[in-house]
């Protein structure tokens, strides 16, 4: 056996790997598969765009199915919560909020995939929420995704020195900024200079990084030809919550008629992962949300009043 081959982590690997560390070793991890049958959906989406010449301000499927999670997530709210708990003491506080941030990967310019913040978008209608996920896309195209990441490590560093994990935010620093392979490279004279000048509206920021209060991701997107779902999801600490969204496939489904009559038909079926905090939400916490999902299915013509 020959080693052909070392990678070092850069800053976003870092946070991803720290993220996703921290939840598997303090989150009781529930899981449960949603078979959202969208044979209905899909043919209500097709009339939506009608008359759309505009590309950048078409509706995706995407989309919608972001604007159906948060549906589901206005109806069962204690799925929207941030959760602070102390196992030493057994004291627990859940965090509820009036509006929806999503924490959504997207895959970057330069091939990297990164998790942004898309700000309340419960209260937005469907061409308000293309405009916020195009103007995402467009002000990553102009960002140093490894500055503003290391802007946001640097900030929840010291929230952690101010909380006293001086230990923490020791080795973090360290393991950051010590020279060698892996030290992290950010912007430095003239060129940060330069980049700075770029103003905040065309670039991203820390705001645009920070934390949701939920997190979806969006595997159909990204991997259409998918068969299966996703099995696991890592919640990210706070967040009490987490959601795959996978692609669409046919499927053999019983379908009962009007009169009670069960018959086999192959439909469209897009499964959903949701992922609970089992501290914070027992499995009965989230049928609200799968009865909105299910009352939206049932009736999708809904989606045209969302537009």
């Amino acid at each position: 056996m020959a080693l052909i081959k070392e990678e070092y982590f850069g800053i976003a690997r870092k946070i991803v790997a720290n993220m996703t560390s921290e939840s598997w070793e303090t989150i009781p991890h529930a899981v449960m598969n949603y078979e959202a049958d969208v044979t209905e959906l899909l043919k209500e989406y097709k009339k939506i765009n009608e008359g759309c010449t505009d590309k950048s301000k078409k509706i995706t499927i995407n989309t919608i199915m972001l604007k159906i999670l948060c549906e589901g997530l206005k109806a069962a709210p204690k799925m929207n919560t941030h959760l602070f708990f102390n196992r030493k003491l057994v004291r627990g506080t859940l965090k509820y909020f009036d509006h929806i941030d999503v924490s959504m990967p997207m895959i970057l310019p330069s091939g990297e995939m990164m998790t942004v913040n898309m700000h309340d978008m419960g209260n937005k209608s469907l061409s308000e929420m293309t405009e916020a996920i195009n103007d995402t896309a467009r002000r990553a195209r102009n960002s140093n995704m490894d500055d503003v990441m290391f802007e946001v490590s640097l900030d929840n560093t010291f929230k952690g020195l101010k909380q006293g994990k001086i230990l923490q935010t020791f080795r973090r620093l360290y393991g950051s900024k010590m020279p060698g392979k892996h030290k992290v490279h950010t912007l430095t004279g003239s060129e940060k200079k330069e980049y700075y000048k770029i103003p905040v509206k065309d670039r991203l920021t820390k705001h645009d990084i920070e934390q949701g209060t939920t997190t979806i991701s969006n595997l159909g997107s990204i991997y259409r030809e998918q068969k299966g779902e996703a099995t696991l999801l890592e919640i990210i600490p706070p967040q009490t919550t987490a959601f795959a969204i996978n692609s669409t496939q046919k499927r053999p489904t019983v379908v009962t008629d009007k009169d009670g009559n069960d018959t086999i038909e192959i439909r469209q079926i897009m499964p959903i992962t949701v992922a609970i905090d089992h501290r914070a939400l027992d499995y009965g916490d989230v049928v609200p949300f799968f009865r909105k999902l299910d009352e939206i299915l049932a009736d999708p013509s809904v989606i045209q009043s969302w537009k």
